[in-house]
This record gives C-alpha cells, structure tokens and sequence, in this order.
C-alpha cells in the first residue's frame, strides 16, 4: 500500500465506524469529544500537508481533499475544526521566521498542538482587524468575527492589516489575555460543537517573535480562489454521505444522485481559478439538494433530532454560507432560484 492509500484507509475507518455514528450526539454537545481530535492525531492527519522532516505526511493536494470529504462525511463538526488547523501549518511552512516554524511545526504535525484560524485580515473591504506596527511588534486591534474551536485550540494563525495595505500574520498562543482578547460564544444552526467564537482585540500587543509574515493584501486576493477547492471538499462529504444513506436505503434516484455526485467533483478537480467560484457554488447547491432528497425520501423520520437526514440537511444549509464570496454567493442564488417561470 502506498502512504496515500494508508492515509486514506484510515480517515474512512475514523469517519465510518467514530465519528458518523456519534454525529447526531455530537451536533447537540457544546464542544468536539476529546477523543476524535486524538484519533485523528494518532493517524497522523494533523500533519496531513505538513513536512515529513517535521512529521508531517506532506500528502498533495488531491490525497489532501479526499481526507477532508471522507472526513465531513463523518461529522461536519468534527471536520471543521480540525481542517482550520492546516492553515497555520501551511503558514508556518511558508515563513521566513524560521525560529517560529522550529517551535511550533513539529508538534502542529504530530497533532499535540492544535491551531486555529482568524482570517479576518484577508477579506475584502475595510479592514475588521487592524495592525500598528510599535517598538517590537504590533498592536491588534478589532474583531474576529468567526473563530472556530475555541477551548480545543493552543494557537490562532490571525492575519491583521496595516494602514498600508499590508495583512500581518501571527501565530498567537491562546490563553488567558486579560482585557486584551475577550471572546463571544456564537450558537449555530448546524456545527455548534466547533465551539466557534467571535474574538475581540483590544490594544493587543503582538510580539514580532510571533510574526509569520507580511503580504500585500491585494496578492492575498489574488490567490484567494486557492482555497475554494479544499472548501468544496466539505460540501462533497455531506453530499456523500447522503448518496450512501440513499444507497442503503434502496431509494429509486440514489444512484442518478451518487453519479451526479462524480461529475461534480471531477468539476471541481478540473476548475481553474477563474472557474473555481462557479464548480464550488454547484459542489454547495447540489450538497443542499441531496440533503433535501434524503429527507423527502426518509419521511417524517427525518425530522427526529436523532435523524441523520435534518442533521445532514442542516450542515447543507451551513455550507451555502461558509468560506463563500461574492462570485460564489451569485452563483448560489442562480443556481438555487431555479428556472424562471412565467405567470
């Protein structure tokens, strides 16, 4: 067996016989159980695109995305906070600050530390999350309004951005920080085991020991369109997820839909940047229609909160929203309105 077809081995093994079966106690706790995080650091799929010289599998980008679909098939929670952590560790492989990646790699890769993600910084418009450059550092100031795994996380890959234009980077270790970070609970519709917060900086020093980099904003928003493809992973899962649950079940257009499911990840795997918006919002619509379908198919059962199908149509619902931009959202509400009809 090749390392890719172990990795992949074990991540169904995770999603089918841990986390899908404890999926629908897990949607109602407040936090994701100890024991998934640790079941994924022990198969290594913490350091999933991470160097092997820090422990990592340094698995591409195509073996990368079918762990994150076999994963969300299992638990959309589950899945949600433990891919933000990828982040930092792909942050933390691109900085020049090699004293920073020398402490934290290693144990990003191993999955005894565990990061999260406060974007913030990257998004268009005016800036949420405000740097200052002072003696020694920086100075945060603003809000995160989405940060999820709050209390299941050691540090936060947070970009900030300068008067000039700039979007700083760093690596925060999570702790008490007095008045200086406050954080509010934030209660989902779908997910809200991620624990996922709004953060609120107040005059937060940042030492520049902790700084992973400075990058225009405006080459940031080039490469945005980068990210889609793994984000679209997550809608697969789901739709996966309620293709086999059809399957089982013996209904009729199961495998129209499961075939229908092929062709919008191979749309997904051939999109380039400028069409990746458009195959992403298909991979998000068509994860809400086969929830939907699912739960036509499963009848009044579906609605019992320990029903798989209101569950998987939830996550659905979660996932036409996250990670979107404007070109996905237009997209979205085209594909979603259906044909026009005429009165």
């Amino acid at each position: 067996m090749t390392a890719a077809a172990d990795v992949l081995s074990s991540a169904r093994r995770i999603a089918d016989d841990l986390l899908f079966p404890a999926a629908t106690t897990v949607d109602t706790a407040d936090r994701i159980p100890d024991g998934h995080l640790d079941a994924l650091a022990a198969a290594g799929l913490y350091g999933l695109g991470g160097p092997v010289s820090a422990g990592g599998l340094e698995l591409d980008l195509a073996v990368f995305c079918d762990v994150i679909e076999i994963m969300a098939g299992g638990c959309l929670a589950t899945t949600f906070v433990w891919l933000q952590h990828h982040g930092a560790v792909r942050a933390l492989m691109a900085s020049d600050n090699a004293a920073l990646a020398r402490q934290w790699l290693e144990p990003l890769c191993r999955g005894s530390r565990r990061a999260g993600v406060a974007l913030v910084g990257r998004l268009p418009g005016p800036a949420l999350l405000r740097a200052e450059a002072v003696p020694g550092g920086y100075v945060f100031d603003g809000t995160a309004p989405w940060v999820t795994g709050w209390g299941m996380i050691d540090v936060l890959h947070t970009l900030a951005r300068d008067d000039d234009g700039n979007v700083i980077a760093a690596l925060l270790p999570v702790g008490p920080h007095g008045a200086s970070i406050t954080a509010d609970r934030l209660e989902l519709a779908a997910v809200n085991a991620s624990a996922t917060v709004s953060l609120r900086f107040s005059q937060h020093f940042v030492p520049a020991a902790l700084v992973s980099g400075l990058q225009p904003h405006s080459d940031l928003l080039a490469s945005d369109a980068s990210g889609l493809r793994v984000n679209g992973s997550l809608a697969l899962g789901v739709a996966a997820r309620c293709c086999q649950l059809a399957l089982a079940a013996d209904w009729s257009p199961a495998k129209a839909l499961d075939r229908e499911l092929a062709a919008v990840r191979d749309a997904l795997d051939a999109a380039d940047g400028s069409s990746l918006p458009a195959a992403r919002a298909a991979a998000s619509a068509f994860a809400y229609r086969a929830a939907g379908l699912l739960a036509a198919a499963a009848g009044s059962q579906s609605v019992l909160v320990t029903a798989h199908p209101q569950r998987l149509a939830r996550e659905a619902l979660f996932l036409l929203v996250f990670g979107s931009r404007p070109a996905i959202k237009a997209e979205l509400l085209r594909l979603l309105a259906g044909p026009a009809t005429s009165s």
